[in-house]
């Protein structure tokens, strides 16, 4: 797997420093203090690269910031979770502006950007910091990611596809992955590398859902395309 060769390639760091750096695409401070008119979720889809391209792609999304989560101790390495005894997963915390896009809108990217139902595996990527989890801080966005699973997995089922095995919890902490991660499909040189494995589902309206995004944004992603997050530039989608 591509991300265990690069535990070889680079060079351990000081990962707490990436709450101190800029977004390479947004230009928010990773670490920025919500304001009132704004919220926060963390996503595990994956290897996060690729994760977190999706959502700073969505117009209203302040920052991303790439991360672990879920697992057992505190401020892992990559190459400590890579060995999956920590347990966490590979996330993206996202924050957002509520006038702008709403919680609605990002589970429909979460849901629909990889499978849901691979367990501890998307794609190629094999192990535990690879998971399907969602990672609340208000039991509001807590009862909508559980409405929106049990909609989609209704979806799912009349495609004849497996079980959902998305972990969905509240108040669980994030560390801040090392600074070369942050952004990492945006830098020069980069790979080109993602392991999500799209079902080719939309959402749709479930329970609760309150969608402030234009469709026409969603035009923007055509998830039966190979790799298609890796396919489309950087840059923010314009919102009518």
């Amino acid at each position: 797997m591509l991300n265990h060769l690069l535990t070889n390639f680079f060079k351990k760091e000081d990962y707490s420093s990436s709450k101190k750096l800029n977004h390479i695409i947004l230009n928010t401070r990773l670490d920025e203090p919500l304001l009132e008119d704004e919220q926060e979720i963390i996503f595990g889809c994956g290897c996060f690269w690729g994760a977190e391209k999706c959502f700073w792609k969505l117009p209203g999304v302040k920052t991303t910031a790439v991360g672990y989560a879920g697992g057992q101790s505190a401020n892992p390495s990559y190459q400590q979770i890579c060995t999956g005894r920590t347990q966490h997963a590979e996330v993206v915390r996202v924050t957002w502006n509520i006038n702008k896009i709403d919680a609605s809108d990002l589970l429909k990217m979460f849901w629909e950007c990889h499978d849901p139902t691979q367990g501890n595996r998307q794609g190629n990527d094999t192990g535990s910091q690879y998971r399907s989890v969602i990672y609340t801080f208000s039991s509001e966005h807590k009862e909508l990611a559980f409405a929106s699973k049990e909609y989609y997995q209704e979806l799912l089922n009349q495609k004849g596809l497996g079980e959902i095995t998305t972990e969905i919890k509240e108040n669980i902490n994030f560390y801040f992955a090392e600074d070369y991660h942050q952004q990492y499909l945006a830098k020069p040189g980069s790979r080109p590398y993602c392991s999500a494995m799209p079902t080719n589902t939309p959402l749709g309206d479930f329970k609760g859902a309150n969608y402030k995004l234009d469709k026409g944004v969603w035009l923007n992603f055509d998830w039966n395309i190979t790799h298609c997050i890796l396919r489309s530039n950087n840059e923010v989608i314009k919102a009518n």
